[in-house]
Formats: structure tokens, sequence, C-alpha cells
């Protein structure tokens, strides 16, 4: 069962590879960092827009230190493995480049300034569902608009829009994009779960279906299920933000440190944090930082117990949430809970995080607004000379990702949520200035 799980096929793959000084795995992540999508990371944001403070995360960063512990998890994951299936001689360092290459991508379909960039994008779309320019779409396509996840767009830059455009994009081995989903369905079961969360648009629906026929995870009524190191992934995800955001706060003054004392008291113990706290040769800032270190790595030692414990049944059909849902300590748990309500009272209700988010919503808006109905005219115009000078200046902005005249609507309007999730924080502001007038 595992061999398939680790399966070195790539789409569009013309030949055998040749191994040389790297494996397939190693040169997945090569060809995710040498990425256009992946540089872009360093100006897109993580939690604070437009930050002038250049210690905060960025989408970039948070990717880079996920990947790090996605790694590490990994090689403990290699050595589980060949426990379990000696016969395969699987090679740790496979495991590993397989998750640090998944968490390196996982944030690379994310639009600018964060989830308030993704919830302008779903809010837009749902408020024009009944205008003229949407009743065309079928009523799946616009689902995967109104419910646009950066997790989706995620899989569509790797597997579809980076490098080799439509054909195959950045051609990673099938183990390393298993890995890189967290929910494997369309945005047609978001009405049904009552969440927008999923890992494919309609456009790669085929693809995906033959990604996970060779991965062996498709259950016998025909769904889905999750690739078992993409619970790693998830993990190294869910134990750094949680984390990070609590650094970076303290960082922008936001909280003090005194507010963090509970949360690493719960993971690192009292004497510990004590001995921290304690510690006059440390800045605020360095004691945040001292403590978030050591609670990663207490959390990472849990969450490979737990996923060691968790084995069978994430290999089966009945798999679990995720593994901070199975973690056995209560006090990690805890730990977790009160960042998140930490976060959500005082962090992401900031007052300088809210103007920005507000600004953000006009940004991409107005790219909404006119490139849209720019490609809405363009698609209903059969003579591309009758569309509407204004219209046609505002496409010839996307330059080579402009929508083409030979691809559905549907397809059209995926070219331009391609282009403005594409962009960096400080771009959509150029060019939404430049819509606007204000650039003149």
């Amino acid at each position: 069962m595992f061999k398939k799980l680790l399966s070195k096929k790539r789409d569009y793959a013309l030949k055998e590879e040749q191994k040389y000084y790297r494996s397939s795995f190693h040169k997945d992540y090569d060809r995710v960092i040498f990425s256009n999508s992946f540089r872009r990371l360093s100006k897109k944001t993580q939690v604070h827009p437009l930050s002038k403070n250049d210690h905060v995360h960025n989408r970039l960063t948070h990717s880079l230190e996920v990947a790090s512990v996605g790694r590490s998890l990994g090689l403990r994951a290699g050595e589980l493995l060949n426990k379990k299936y000696p016969e395969m001689e699987i090679d740790p360092y496979d495991v590993a480049y397989i998750i640090q290459t998944a968490c390196l991508a996982h944030d690379i379909g994310n639009p600018p300034f964060g989830h308030a960039g993704e919830e302008v994008i779903k809010e837009w779309f749902e408020r024009n569902r009944d205008e003229p320019f949407l009743k065309e779409l079928s009523h799946d396509e616009l689902e995967d608009f109104i419910n646009l996840d950066g997790n989706a767009q995620s899989f569509r830059v790797v597997s579809q829009i980076e490098n080799n455009l439509f054909c195959g994009g950045m051609r990673l081995t099938f183990a390393t994009l298993g890995t890189l989903v967290k929910y494997p369905y369309s945005s047609a079961r978001c009405e049904h779960l009552g969440k927008s969360k999923f890992n494919f648009f309609q456009s790669e629906a085929e693809f995906f279906k033959l990604l996970f026929l060779e991965l062996g995870l498709v259950k016998i009524d025909g769904s889905y299920k999750r690739h078992p190191l993409s619970y790693l992934m998830e993990a190294s995800d869910d134990i750094c933000y949680g984390l990070l955001d609590l650094q970076d706060a303290v960082e922008l003054k936001i909280i003090t440190l005194k507010d963090t004392k509970e949360i690493f008291t719960l993971i690192c113990g009292e004497r510990e944090v004590e001995a921290v706290y304690e510690d006059v040769g440390y800045s605020d800032i360095k004691k945040v930082s001292r403590l978030v270190a050591i609670s990663i790595h207490n959390l990472a030692v849990h969450t490979m117990e737990v996923f060691e414990d968790n084995f069978d049944v994430i290999m089966s059909d009945t798999q679990p949430q995720d593994l901070i849902a199975c973690f056995t300590n209560t006090e990690y748990k805890s730990a977790i809970k009160e960042a998140k309500k930490l976060a959500s009272s005082k962090i992401f209700n900031e007052k300088r995080k809210i103007e920005l988010e507000l600004g953000a919503y006009n940004i991409i808006e107005t790219l909404l607004d006119n490139l849209i109905l720019a490609t809405y005219d363009f698609y209903k115009k059969e003579d591309e000379s009758k569309v509407s000078f204004r219209y046609k200046r505002a496409l010839e902005l996307m330059e080579d990702d402009r929508p083409k005249k030979e691809q559905s609507l549907y397809n059209m309007y995926q070219r331009v949520v391609d282009y403005i999730v594409g962009m960096t924080d400080n771009h959509a502001k150029y060019v939404a200035n430049q819509l606007n007038g204000m650039g003149i």
C-alpha cells in the first residue's frame, strides 16, 4: 500500500528521470524554491498587512519555518515507515523532502493581504452572483469562486500554472502533490459541509481523480481520502502559525509577554517558563522567541507520538480530522486553544490591522470590478476590436495572464483570479491605483 503513496510519477513526464545527485523528491523541493510564485510570498501578508517591521512574518518566512518543522517530522516518519514496511527500504530523507516541499507550497496560492484578501474575493462573487456576467456560469463553477480557497489555488498553481502553463505546472511527483492536499474534495462539498475549505476546482477535477487513483486514495464509495503524510504537513503549519502569531504580536506591541505566560506554561512547564522570564539578559522579544522554540519542539515530539499511535486509522477509510484533534496531552490542547482565543480577541482585532484590511477590501474590489467586467465584455464580443477601449486597456495590464478567446467564460474568470491571487500586497495596491486613476 505505501509504495503507491510514495509514487515518483509526474504529470507530463516524457522520460524516466536520471537521479544524479538529487532524488525525485529533492527535485520537487528545488522546483518550488526556485519558482516565481514562491518568491512572491516574501511580499504577501501572513497576519499583519504591509507591516513596516521587518521582523514580522510574511508568507515566505512562515512557509520556510513550517517546512523546517515538516522536514523533522518527515525524517521521524521515514524511520517509522521502515519499521512497518521493512521490505520497502524507504529512505527517511525521501519522506522528509516530500513533507518539506508540501509545507513550502501549502500557502503558494494565497492571495495578497492574507485571509482578508480571500474573503474579499469570495464576498465579491457572492454579492454579484445574480448579475448577468455570472449567470452564464454553471452552479459548480460559480461555487468555485464563491468559496474560493487558498488550498485549491495552491494545488492549481503547482499542478497547472507555474512553469508549464496547463501542461503539468511544476510537474511535482504524485507523492508530493498528494501530501499537499488537506481537503480531498471540490467546492461542491462546501454547501453540504457548511465550510468553504476544499482542494480542487472544477478545472482540476480530472487530474485530481487521476492523481488519487494513482496514489490508491479512493474509497469504496468513490470519494477520496487524505494522504497519510498530509497530516504531518498540516500539523507543521498548525504548530507554527499558532505560536508565531504570538511572537509577531509581542514584536508589534499588540500583546505583552505576560499575555502569553499561561500558554507557554502549558507547553513548556512552569519551571522552564520562569527561568526564561527571570533572565534579565533577555528582552521580552528574545524571551518569547526562546519559548516559541521550546514549544515547537515539544509539540513536534508529541505530534509524532500521536501519528504513530493513530497510524492504522490514518491509513484506513475512517481517517481523523487532524492530528491536533488526536492529541492526548490535554495541556498542549488547552494551550493551542488559548493561543487561538488570544489571537482572536487581541491580535486579529488590532486597530491598525483592521484599517489595512479595510483598505485591502477596496483594492481587491477595484481589481475585480474592472477585470471581471472587462473579461465579460471580451467574451461577449465576437470581434475583439469591438471591446471597449477601457476594458481592452484593463486586460492589457494582465499581459501574458490575460484571458484567451478560445477559453470558456469560467476559464477566463479563473485567469483573472489567478492574476489577482498571484499579486503581492504592493503590486495589488499599485494596479488598483492605476485602475482608479490615482497612479497618474
